[in-house]
Order: structure tokens, then sequence, then C-alpha cells
């Protein structure tokens, strides 16, 4: 079943944000199996903490556990620290069928 990552980013230094961290991430994402579904600056927050245009950032994996590996992995771990200092980050997975996959079924 597939996973989805959910990323709401706030960047202080967006130069340094898309030239260090941005880059090495897509290219771990793609390596672990993940696929970018939406990357897009400037949310509308219209309930909740997050701060006035926040990053969003969506992406795909084959399953939780392929998720996971991406985001426990040594590798990551490193380009993570790109970021520290210049951007902070709410992130949440869940597993589960797209509502068109799963029919009629009720939530």
């Amino acid at each position: 079943m597939a996973a989805y990552m959910i990323i709401f980013v706030t960047i202080s230094d967006r130069e340094k944000f898309i030239s260090g961290y941005a880059p090495a991430a897509s290219k771990l994402v793609e390596k672990f199996g993940g696929r970018y579904l939406l990357r897009a600056q400037g949310a509308e927050i219209l309930e909740g903490d997050l701060d006035p245009g926040s990053s969003v950032v969506i992406s795909e994996w084959p399953d939780k556990a392929t998720a996971l590996d991406f985001w426990n992995s040594d590798e990551y771990q490193a380009v993570k620290q790109l970021r520290a200092g210049i951007a902070s980050a709410r992130v949440a997975l869940i597993e589960a069928p797209l509502i068109a996959e799963q029919g009629d079924a009720k939530q």
C-alpha cells in the first residue's frame, strides 16, 4: 500500500535551501524509490499553527517501510544537516490507498 510523506517547511534562507538541501534530498528520494507529487511555496494556512507562507512537499512511496528506510538512512541524516539553521519542518507519514482506489469504502 502506498505511503505519503507530507512536509510543511518554514524556510529562512531560501537560497541555501534551494542550492544545498533540496537537490541533495531530491536525489535520495529518487534513489530510495519515492517520487514528488507536490513541491510548492506560499501555503495559505486556514487552521492550525503552521507559519503562513510555508512550503509544502508531498512525496509518494511504495509503502511505509520504504519511506522509513529513506528517512532513517545515514545518507538522509547527513543531507538533513544541510537544512539545519535555515529551515524548520513538520513531517507526517501516512500509509493509505488513494480515495479513488477505495471505491465506496467509508473512512
